[in-house]
């Protein structure tokens, strides 16, 4: 009689070819491959037909969270409705498409980053918990009294507070990148710092706040001949640009499923196989173990030694989809559209309100985030008034409290974009903000 094994597949690449196709690809892609038509894709993101406050919805809090299409959607339900069930476990007919719709996202999320091996991307739950991973995993194995890591004044919560948390436990040292004013990093400091022979350099590609591009390669790059690790938080490029890990360069990279037209719950980390095959499991459990014995047990292979537990199987299905969906937009044709908006919000608002203050680099280096401040309005006054327009904004510090603190700012509002995002947004942004000067006038 045979038994269900909870030993993974040993072959995550063969399980994908054999299980569930992938999502289908948006239609206005398949068409042409000229510049990417907004107004077209709207229609494949139900949530974009409804209304707030009795107006047309203008999201622009996408680096917060994307919104999600049909091909999304549809995934997700589609595993809860015909093939609902555990994974790597069942030997039965919807036991197995379980397993290999989610060892086929799992390719599908390698393809989408240029990773060499759907074998080197563990799934988490989010960038937050890919990086706490590593810091608790190749972290707590290898920095000691004393060793540096580095990382930069803008970096959001999620890629300081696990580090900080670690250097304390280890007697270890953090050391930052500084910024200039307009959010370019300081690269000439940063060849400074590393004459301390840092044991790791960890650094955001996109800014979550001021949208600046990092040069990540060239960074990667100067840390390795340091002597450092690098780990790279992708959770505001990998929707907005085109990401290529092998070109890149890094040993880690992290980013999240939702920020990038997929469901909450999911992300992931790639990291180097050699790196990740050396690391010890982060949590334990079922799933991450070979043989479990009463007083030892042998851990599995990775990917699977760092998913302890019943994964979010409906979420990295969804998470998979919206990998598929982009790579059949483009992601070169998705980083030229919003680029194009950058240039036309940043202009607009120029024009219209001379007073605005508008944070961040110049257009041709930054992603799809635009930060500001009318004078004298607090930006939780000014987001509570574009509500009432229809147009959602983000308000606060963005979970970047160290990076407001250098540019003496309390907080910001933030308007951000995605492949649904049109002008008609950004007229309808600047519609709002003139109600916002009407009455704080």
């Amino acid at each position: 009689m045979a038994i269900a094994s909870d030993r993974p597949p040993t072959d995550g690449a063969a399980q994908a070819a054999a299980g569930t196709p992938a999502a289908p690809a948006s239609p206005s892609s398949t068409v042409d491959r000229g510049p990417l038509d907004a107004h077209a894709l709207r229609a494949e993101f139900p949530i974009l037909g409804t209304t707030a406050h009795g107006k047309p919805l203008v999201y622009l809090d996408s680096a917060a969270t994307s919104q999600k299409p049909l091909a999304v959607i549809e995934a997700m339900d589609t595993y809860y409705r015909e093939y609902n069930a555990n994974v790597h476990r069942g030997i039965y007919q919807i036991g197995e498409r379980a397993t290999a719709g989610y060892e086929a996202a799992r390719a599908s999320v390698a393809r989408f980053i240029n990773a060499p091996s759907p074998r080197e991307i563990v799934f988490t739950r989010n960038a937050t918990e890919a990086i706490n991973l590593v810091a608790a995993s190749w972290g707590r194995k290898n920095i000691g009294r004393g060793d540096a890591i580095i990382l930069t004044e803008m970096e959001h919560h999620a890629n300081l507070v696990p580090w900080q948390i670690l250097v304390q436990e280890r007697d270890a040292d953090l050391e930052f990148i500084p910024i200039t004013d307009d959010g370019i990093l300081r690269l000439d400091v940063f060849e400074v710092l590393l004459r301390l022979k840092p044991k790791l350099v960890a650094f955001t590609h996109v800014s979550n706040t001021l949208g600046t591009i990092n040069p990540v390669a060239e960074m990667t790059a100067l840390a390795h001949a340091a002597g450092a690790l690098v780990l790279v938080d992708g959770a505001q490029a990998v929707p907005h640009v085109p990401v290529d890990v092998a070109a890149i360069g890094a040993d880690f990279y992290v980013f999240s499923g939702h920020k990038m037209l997929g469901p909450t719950g999911s992300g992931a980390l790639w990291g180097r196989r050699e790196l990740l095959d050396a690391m010890p499991p982060y949590m334990a459990g079922g799933e991450m173990i070979r043989e479990v014995h009463l007083r030892r047990s042998e851990f599995n292979e990775v990917p699977w030694k760092f998913e302890a537990g019943t994964p979010d199987i409906a979420a990295a299905i969804g998470f998979g989809a919206a990998a598929e969906y982009l790579m059949a937009l483009g992601m070169g044709r998705v980083q030229a559209h919003e680029h194009e908006l950058i240039v036309y919000a940043m202009d607009a608002l120029r024009r219209e309100f001379p007073n605005l203050d508008l944070y961040g680099p110049p257009a041709d280096a930054r992603g799809g985030v635009i930060p500001f401040n009318v004078p004298g309005v607090h930006p939780h006054d000014v987001a509570q008034v574009l509500d009432r327009s229809g147009v959602a904004v983000r308000a606060g510090h963005h979970c970047t409290m160290p990076l407001h603190e250098r540019l003496d700012l309390v907080a910001t509002a933030r308007a951000s974009f995605n492949v649904y995002s049109t002008r008609e947004d950004v007229d309808q942004l600047i519609v709002g903000l003139r109600e916002v000067y009407r009455l704080f006038a």
